[in-house]
Protein backbone atom coordinates (compact mmCIF):
# COMPACT_ATOMS: atom_id res chain seq x y z
CA UNK A 1 0.00 0.00 0.00
CA UNK A 2 1.40 3.16 -1.00
CA UNK A 3 2.58 5.15 1.92
CA UNK A 4 0.94 8.65 1.05
CA UNK A 5 -2.18 6.89 1.37
CA UNK A 6 -4.53 8.47 4.15
CA UNK A 7 -5.01 6.91 7.58
CA UNK A 8 -7.94 4.70 7.91
CA UNK A 9 -11.16 6.75 9.93
CA UNK A 10 -12.42 5.31 13.86
CA UNK A 11 -14.82 3.62 11.73
CA UNK A 12 -13.37 2.16 8.25
CA UNK A 13 -16.08 -0.26 7.92
CA UNK A 14 -18.34 2.74 8.03
CA UNK A 15 -16.41 4.74 5.46
CA UNK A 16 -16.35 1.82 3.44
CA UNK A 17 -19.70 1.76 3.19
CA UNK A 18 -20.12 5.15 2.03
CA UNK A 19 -17.28 5.21 -0.67
CA UNK A 20 -18.78 1.86 -2.43
CA UNK A 21 -22.51 3.17 -2.35
CA UNK A 22 -20.67 6.46 -4.15
CA UNK A 23 -20.69 6.48 -8.36
CA UNK A 24 -17.22 5.79 -9.73
CA UNK A 25 -14.72 8.53 -9.23
CA UNK A 26 -14.54 10.19 -12.90
CA UNK A 27 -10.71 10.58 -12.92
CA UNK A 28 -8.08 7.90 -12.41
CA UNK A 29 -6.20 9.76 -9.71
CA UNK A 30 -9.59 9.90 -8.08
CA UNK A 31 -10.17 6.21 -8.97
CA UNK A 32 -6.38 5.23 -7.38
CA UNK A 33 -7.05 7.35 -4.10
CA UNK A 34 -10.35 5.58 -3.88
CA UNK A 35 -8.72 1.91 -3.96
CA UNK A 36 -6.25 2.93 -1.75
CA UNK A 37 -8.12 4.24 0.95
CA UNK A 38 -10.86 1.17 0.49
CA UNK A 39 -7.52 -1.09 0.60
CA UNK A 40 -6.44 0.54 4.01
CA UNK A 41 -10.06 0.86 5.24
CA UNK A 42 -10.18 -3.45 4.70
CA UNK A 43 -7.26 -4.01 6.87
CA UNK A 44 -8.30 -2.04 9.39
CA UNK A 45 -11.62 -3.75 9.81
CA UNK A 46 -9.62 -7.14 9.92
CA UNK A 47 -7.18 -5.94 12.47
CA UNK A 48 -10.18 -4.46 14.67
CA UNK A 49 -11.33 -8.06 14.82
CA UNK A 50 -10.75 -9.26 18.73
CA UNK A 51 -12.44 -12.68 18.14
CA UNK A 52 -13.78 -14.91 16.07
CA UNK A 53 -17.58 -13.30 16.03
CA UNK A 54 -16.05 -10.76 15.20
CA UNK A 55 -13.80 -11.00 12.55
CA UNK A 56 -16.98 -13.56 10.98
CA UNK A 57 -19.18 -10.26 11.06
CA UNK A 58 -16.28 -8.06 9.39
CA UNK A 59 -16.19 -10.69 6.72
CA UNK A 60 -20.13 -10.66 5.57
CA UNK A 61 -19.47 -7.03 5.80
CA UNK A 62 -17.06 -6.78 3.16
CA UNK A 63 -17.46 -10.46 1.33
CA UNK A 64 -21.03 -10.63 1.33
CA UNK A 65 -23.65 -11.34 -1.70
CA UNK A 66 -25.90 -8.85 -0.65
CA UNK A 67 -24.95 -5.39 1.17
CA UNK A 68 -21.21 -6.15 1.50
CA UNK A 69 -18.68 -3.37 0.49
CA UNK A 70 -17.17 -5.64 -2.60
CA UNK A 71 -20.67 -6.22 -3.81
CA UNK A 72 -21.64 -2.44 -3.93
CA UNK A 73 -18.41 -1.89 -5.43
CA UNK A 74 -19.56 -4.18 -8.41
CA UNK A 75 -22.72 -2.95 -8.61
CA UNK A 76 -21.68 0.73 -8.49
CA UNK A 77 -18.60 0.72 -10.50
CA UNK A 78 -18.21 -2.24 -12.40
CA UNK A 79 -21.87 -2.64 -13.50
CA UNK A 80 -22.18 1.43 -13.67
CA UNK A 81 -18.72 2.16 -15.49
CA UNK A 82 -19.06 3.38 -18.86
CA UNK A 83 -17.13 0.80 -21.80
CA UNK A 84 -14.14 3.06 -21.75
CA UNK A 85 -13.49 2.74 -18.18
CA UNK A 86 -14.77 -0.92 -17.65
CA UNK A 87 -11.07 -2.03 -17.46
CA UNK A 88 -9.89 0.54 -14.72
CA UNK A 89 -13.08 -0.24 -12.67
CA UNK A 90 -11.99 -4.06 -12.73
CA UNK A 91 -9.02 -3.53 -11.63
CA UNK A 92 -9.47 -1.01 -8.89
CA UNK A 93 -12.62 -4.00 -7.79
CA UNK A 94 -9.66 -6.91 -8.14
CA UNK A 95 -7.20 -4.91 -6.15
CA UNK A 96 -9.67 -4.46 -3.57
CA UNK A 97 -10.95 -7.52 -3.05
CA UNK A 98 -7.44 -9.31 -2.93
CA UNK A 99 -6.55 -6.63 -0.10
CA UNK A 100 -9.58 -7.61 1.81
CA UNK A 101 -9.62 -11.54 1.19
CA UNK A 102 -5.79 -11.12 2.07
CA UNK A 103 -6.60 -9.17 4.85
CA UNK A 104 -9.13 -11.18 6.41
CA UNK A 105 -7.30 -14.24 5.73
CA UNK A 106 -4.69 -13.08 8.09
CA UNK A 107 -7.00 -12.32 10.34
CA UNK A 108 -8.02 -15.29 11.14
CA UNK A 109 -5.02 -17.00 10.87
CA UNK A 110 -3.95 -14.28 13.50
CA UNK A 111 -7.02 -15.16 15.74
CA UNK A 112 -6.39 -19.03 15.25
CA UNK A 113 -2.57 -18.66 16.55
CA UNK A 114 -3.99 -16.41 19.57
CA UNK A 115 -6.32 -19.57 20.48
CA UNK A 116 -3.69 -22.04 20.18
CA UNK A 117 -1.55 -20.44 22.56
CA UNK A 118 -4.47 -19.65 25.22
CA UNK A 119 -4.90 -23.26 25.06
CA UNK A 120 -1.38 -24.27 25.37
CA UNK A 121 -1.36 -22.31 28.45
CA UNK A 122 -4.47 -23.16 30.06
CA UNK A 123 -3.44 -26.99 29.35
CA UNK A 124 0.28 -26.36 30.22
CA UNK A 125 1.26 -29.05 32.30
CA UNK A 126 3.94 -28.34 35.39
CA UNK A 127 6.72 -31.28 34.61
CA UNK A 128 8.07 -29.65 37.94
CA UNK A 129 5.43 -31.56 40.10
CA UNK A 130 5.73 -35.08 41.30
CA UNK A 131 4.00 -37.35 38.52
CA UNK A 132 0.73 -39.54 40.54
CA UNK A 133 1.88 -42.81 40.76
CA UNK A 134 -0.03 -45.70 39.87
CA UNK A 135 -0.71 -48.42 42.42
CA UNK A 136 1.49 -51.76 41.95
CA UNK A 137 -0.53 -54.80 42.86
CA UNK A 138 1.41 -57.35 45.34
CA UNK A 139 2.37 -60.40 43.98
CA UNK A 140 -0.28 -62.94 43.59
CA UNK A 141 -0.24 -65.31 46.74
CA UNK A 142 0.90 -68.20 44.72
CA UNK A 143 4.00 -66.90 43.16
CA UNK A 144 4.62 -65.24 46.14
CA UNK A 145 4.80 -68.47 47.57
CA UNK A 146 6.56 -70.00 44.97
CA UNK A 147 9.26 -67.54 45.22
CA UNK A 148 9.74 -68.42 49.11
CA UNK A 149 9.65 -72.02 48.24
CA UNK A 150 12.45 -71.42 45.26
CA UNK A 151 14.18 -69.42 47.69
CA UNK A 152 14.49 -72.20 50.19
CA UNK A 153 15.91 -74.36 48.09
CA UNK A 154 18.47 -72.27 46.12
CA UNK A 155 20.11 -71.42 49.69
CA UNK A 156 20.74 -75.18 50.07
CA UNK A 157 22.41 -75.05 46.61
CA UNK A 158 19.85 -76.71 44.25
CA UNK A 159 19.19 -75.00 40.38
CA UNK A 160 16.10 -74.28 38.33
CA UNK A 161 15.27 -76.20 35.56
CA UNK A 162 12.79 -75.97 33.44
CA UNK A 163 11.03 -78.21 30.46
CA UNK A 164 7.93 -77.54 28.44
CA UNK A 165 3.95 -78.38 29.26
CA UNK A 166 3.64 -79.94 26.42
CA UNK A 167 5.37 -82.89 27.17
CA UNK A 168 5.56 -86.31 25.23
CA UNK A 169 4.38 -89.98 26.56
CA UNK A 170 8.03 -91.27 27.32
CA UNK A 171 9.42 -88.08 29.40
CA UNK A 172 5.75 -88.16 31.67
CA UNK A 173 5.43 -91.60 32.00
CA UNK A 174 7.73 -94.50 31.00
CA UNK A 175 11.04 -92.52 31.68
CA UNK A 176 9.35 -92.19 35.11
CA UNK A 177 8.66 -96.01 35.62
CA UNK A 178 5.05 -95.72 35.23
CA UNK A 179 3.93 -98.61 33.15
CA UNK A 180 1.35 -98.59 29.91
CA UNK A 181 -1.43 -99.68 32.43
CA UNK A 182 -1.29 -97.11 35.18
CA UNK A 183 -4.43 -95.40 36.13
CA UNK A 184 -2.55 -92.04 36.25
CA UNK A 185 -2.22 -92.97 32.06
CA UNK A 186 -5.90 -93.00 31.48
CA UNK A 187 -7.93 -90.13 29.78
CA UNK A 188 -10.00 -89.52 32.72
CA UNK A 189 -6.97 -88.56 34.41
CA UNK A 190 -4.90 -86.97 31.56
CA UNK A 191 -5.30 -84.53 28.70
CA UNK A 192 -4.25 -85.90 25.86
CA UNK A 193 -3.28 -83.61 22.40
CA UNK A 194 -3.81 -85.07 18.58
CA UNK A 195 -0.22 -85.05 17.20
CA UNK A 196 -1.31 -86.66 14.44
CA UNK A 197 -0.59 -90.16 12.31
CA UNK A 198 2.91 -91.48 12.91
CA UNK A 199 3.65 -88.38 15.74
CA UNK A 200 5.20 -88.92 19.24
CA UNK A 201 1.59 -89.22 22.15
CA UNK A 202 1.83 -85.81 23.56
CA UNK A 203 -0.15 -84.70 26.47
CA UNK A 204 -0.17 -81.52 29.01
CA UNK A 205 2.11 -82.56 31.84
CA UNK A 206 0.91 -83.92 35.09
CA UNK A 207 3.28 -83.00 36.91
CA UNK A 208 7.27 -81.86 36.70
CA UNK A 209 9.09 -84.92 37.06
CA UNK A 210 9.68 -85.08 33.35
CA UNK A 211 11.96 -82.05 34.06
CA UNK A 212 14.12 -84.12 36.23
CA UNK A 213 14.49 -86.73 33.71
CA UNK A 214 15.61 -83.90 30.86
CA UNK A 215 17.94 -82.62 33.43
CA UNK A 216 19.73 -85.63 33.74
CA UNK A 217 20.22 -86.38 30.57
CA UNK A 218 21.62 -82.99 29.93
CA UNK A 219 24.44 -83.09 32.48
CA UNK A 220 26.43 -85.56 34.79
CA UNK A 221 26.14 -86.14 38.03
CA UNK A 222 26.16 -84.84 40.76
CA UNK A 223 22.83 -82.71 40.11
CA UNK A 224 20.57 -81.38 42.62
CA UNK A 225 17.60 -78.88 40.86
CA UNK A 226 14.58 -78.21 41.29
CA UNK A 227 11.39 -78.09 38.82
CA UNK A 228 8.76 -75.30 39.34
CA UNK A 229 6.04 -74.88 36.58
CA UNK A 230 2.45 -75.74 35.72
CA UNK A 231 0.91 -79.02 35.65
CA UNK A 232 -2.47 -80.27 34.22
CA UNK A 233 -4.67 -82.50 35.28
CA UNK A 234 -8.07 -83.63 34.00
CA UNK A 235 -10.27 -82.80 37.02
CA UNK A 236 -13.33 -80.99 37.81
CA UNK A 237 -12.67 -77.53 39.87
CA UNK A 238 -13.87 -77.99 43.25
CA UNK A 239 -12.20 -76.48 46.74
CA UNK A 240 -9.26 -78.52 46.50
CA UNK A 241 -8.98 -79.38 43.13
CA UNK A 242 -7.83 -77.66 39.25
CA UNK A 243 -7.35 -78.49 35.88
CA UNK A 244 -4.40 -76.37 36.40
CA UNK A 245 -1.73 -76.08 39.17
CA UNK A 246 1.59 -75.58 40.21
CA UNK A 247 4.53 -77.90 41.54
CA UNK A 248 7.96 -78.00 42.45
CA UNK A 249 10.20 -80.86 42.56
CA UNK A 250 13.32 -81.75 43.48
CA UNK A 251 16.00 -83.69 42.46
CA UNK A 252 19.43 -84.53 44.15
CA UNK A 253 21.78 -86.95 42.55
CA UNK A 254 25.50 -87.75 44.09
CA UNK A 255 27.03 -90.71 45.99
CA UNK A 256 26.30 -92.18 49.13
CA UNK A 257 23.02 -89.98 49.23
CA UNK A 258 20.77 -91.63 51.93
CA UNK A 259 17.06 -91.22 52.97
CA UNK A 260 18.76 -89.30 55.84
CA UNK A 261 19.86 -87.06 53.27
CA UNK A 262 16.14 -86.71 51.98
CA UNK A 263 14.35 -86.25 55.46
CA UNK A 264 17.13 -83.53 56.69
CA UNK A 265 16.34 -81.27 53.58
CA UNK A 266 12.58 -81.59 53.82
CA UNK A 267 12.77 -80.74 57.75
CA UNK A 268 14.67 -78.07 56.86
CA UNK A 269 12.28 -76.72 54.08
CA UNK A 270 9.58 -77.05 56.31
CA UNK A 271 11.20 -75.47 59.12
CA UNK A 272 11.76 -72.40 56.75
CA UNK A 273 8.59 -72.22 55.09
CA UNK A 274 5.85 -72.98 57.91
CA UNK A 275 8.41 -71.72 61.17
CA UNK A 276 7.80 -68.85 63.05
CA UNK A 277 10.74 -67.42 65.67
CA UNK A 278 14.21 -66.70 65.33
CA UNK A 279 17.02 -67.87 62.86
CA UNK A 280 17.40 -71.56 64.52
CA UNK A 281 14.24 -71.77 65.73
CA UNK A 282 12.50 -74.99 64.96
CA UNK A 283 8.84 -75.15 66.04
CA UNK A 284 7.26 -77.19 63.14
CA UNK A 285 6.86 -81.10 63.62
CA UNK A 286 7.28 -83.38 60.75
CA UNK A 287 6.85 -87.42 60.07
CA UNK A 288 7.53 -89.78 57.07
CA UNK A 289 4.62 -92.13 56.47
CA UNK A 290 5.40 -94.98 54.34
CA UNK A 291 3.96 -94.49 50.44
CA UNK A 292 4.18 -95.40 46.83
CA UNK A 293 5.56 -94.17 43.53
CA UNK A 294 6.70 -95.72 40.67
CA UNK A 295 9.76 -93.53 39.87
CA UNK A 296 11.17 -93.52 43.67
CA UNK A 297 11.95 -96.90 46.26
CA UNK A 298 11.43 -96.52 49.49
CA UNK A 299 8.77 -93.23 48.36
CA UNK A 300 7.30 -91.89 51.59
CA UNK A 301 4.45 -88.64 52.22
CA UNK A 302 5.68 -85.98 54.57
CA UNK A 303 3.38 -84.38 57.04
CA UNK A 304 3.51 -81.53 59.26
CA UNK A 305 2.57 -81.06 62.63
CA UNK A 306 -1.15 -79.14 62.00
CA UNK A 307 -0.13 -75.36 61.48
CA UNK A 308 -4.14 -74.21 62.54
CA UNK A 309 -4.72 -76.93 66.13
CA UNK A 310 -0.94 -77.52 66.81
CA UNK A 311 -1.73 -81.07 67.12
CA UNK A 312 -4.51 -80.79 69.10
CA UNK A 313 -6.62 -81.86 66.53
CA UNK A 314 -9.34 -79.81 64.29
CA UNK A 315 -11.19 -79.77 60.86
CA UNK A 316 -8.26 -78.55 58.66
CA UNK A 317 -6.41 -82.04 59.73
CA UNK A 318 -9.48 -84.23 60.33
CA UNK A 319 -8.75 -84.31 64.17
CA UNK A 320 -5.07 -86.42 63.43
CA UNK A 321 -3.06 -82.89 63.58
CA UNK A 322 -1.07 -83.79 60.80
CA UNK A 323 -1.40 -82.72 57.51
CA UNK A 324 0.02 -84.26 54.22
CA UNK A 325 2.74 -81.91 52.55
CA UNK A 326 4.20 -83.59 49.60
CA UNK A 327 5.38 -86.97 48.46
CA UNK A 328 9.06 -88.24 48.41
CA UNK A 329 11.55 -91.43 48.16
CA UNK A 330 14.86 -92.39 46.87
CA UNK A 331 15.22 -92.63 42.97
CA UNK A 332 14.24 -95.39 41.30
CA UNK A 333 17.62 -97.76 39.99
CA UNK A 334 15.02 -97.92 36.85
CA UNK A 335 15.03 -93.90 36.47
CA UNK A 336 19.29 -94.04 36.48
CA UNK A 337 19.06 -96.59 33.69
CA UNK A 338 17.10 -94.49 31.15
CA UNK A 339 19.49 -91.49 31.50
CA UNK A 340 22.36 -93.36 31.62
CA UNK A 341 23.47 -93.28 34.84
CA UNK A 342 24.94 -96.13 36.95
CA UNK A 343 22.57 -97.27 39.85
CA UNK A 344 25.57 -99.14 41.47
CA UNK A 345 27.50 -95.52 42.07
CA UNK A 346 24.91 -92.95 42.51
CA UNK A 347 21.87 -92.45 44.84
CA UNK A 348 19.82 -89.67 44.91
CA UNK A 349 16.23 -88.31 46.16
CA UNK A 350 13.37 -86.72 44.60
CA UNK A 351 9.71 -84.81 45.75
CA UNK A 352 7.45 -83.04 44.65
CA UNK A 353 4.46 -80.72 46.22
CA UNK A 354 1.96 -78.96 44.79
CA UNK A 355 2.10 -74.67 45.36
CA UNK A 356 -1.35 -73.87 45.52
CA UNK A 357 -1.47 -76.64 48.21
CA UNK A 358 1.42 -74.95 50.41
CA UNK A 359 -0.36 -71.41 49.68
CA UNK A 360 -3.08 -72.60 51.54
CA UNK A 361 -1.81 -73.72 54.47
CA UNK A 362 0.88 -70.99 54.80
CA UNK A 363 -2.32 -68.39 54.03
CA UNK A 364 -4.98 -70.33 55.58
CA UNK A 365 -7.28 -70.57 52.74
CA UNK A 366 -10.01 -73.24 52.32
CA UNK A 367 -10.71 -73.05 48.70
CA UNK A 368 -7.90 -73.17 45.81
CA UNK A 369 -10.36 -71.82 43.31
CA UNK A 370 -9.76 -68.52 45.16
CA UNK A 371 -6.61 -67.84 43.89
CA UNK A 372 -7.91 -67.76 40.42
CA UNK A 373 -11.06 -66.06 41.01
CA UNK A 374 -9.90 -62.41 39.98
CA UNK A 375 -11.27 -60.72 42.92
CA UNK A 376 -8.41 -57.91 44.35
CA UNK A 377 -9.76 -57.94 47.71
CA UNK A 378 -8.88 -61.32 48.45
CA UNK A 379 -5.83 -61.02 46.05
CA UNK A 380 -4.39 -57.79 47.51
CA UNK A 381 -4.69 -58.86 51.27
CA UNK A 382 -1.38 -61.35 51.18
CA UNK A 383 2.12 -59.95 51.87
CA UNK A 384 4.90 -60.43 49.39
Amino acid sequence: MDRSAPLPPLDPLAAAQTRAAAPLPSDAAGLQAATQELCAWAEAAAHAAEDETALRAARDAWLGRKGGVLARLKQNWLAAAPPPRKRDAGQAYNTVAQAAESALAAAANELAGRSAARRLADERVDISLPARRAPFGPAHPVLAILRRMTDIFLRLGYSVAEGPEIETAYYNFEALNIPAHHPARASQDTLYMDAGPGAPELLLRTHTSPVQIRAMRQAAPPLRVIAPGKVYRNDAPDATHSPMFHQLEGLAVDEHITLRDLKGALDHFAQEMFGAGGAGERNVRTRFRPSYFPFTEPSAEMDVGCLFCRGAGCRACKQSGWIEVLGCGMVHPALFRAVGYDPERWTGFAFGMGVERIAMLAYGVDDIQRFYSGDLRFLSQFPD
